[in-house]
């Protein structure tokens, strides 16, 4: 999911959408939240290692669009991709 798939509370609310109580907008929401997170700590991981996108990429064994999109928090990556992303990182995976 991508944030353009999604409106904030404010914003449906002037549209007279009903935001609140909306567990499907709270669920995208959530996501999109913690896709934003996610992203957030690969890029300060990487910046810490020193590394490039691209460099991370080939440590992942995929290309530096897909590590632009996960920082950038346009993806909520499944759980292999995690285990992926820290070995490439030097990190640990707690789930």
């Amino acid at each position: 999911m991508n944030h353009s798939e999604w409106k904030t509370r404010r914003h449906r609310e002037l549209l007279g959408e009903a935001a609140k109580n909306n567990p499907e907008y709270d669920r995208l929401y959530e996501e999109a939240e913690l896709a934003h997170d996610l992203g957030q700590m690969v890029y300060d991981r990487r910046t810490a290692l020193g590394l490039s996108q691209t460099e991370l990429a080939d440590r992942c064994d995929m290309r530096q669009p897909r590590i632009s999109r996960i920082e950038g928090g346009g993806t909520v990556p499944t759980i292999p991709l995690l285990r992926r992303l820290a070995r490439a990182l030097d990190a640990d995976l707690t789930i």
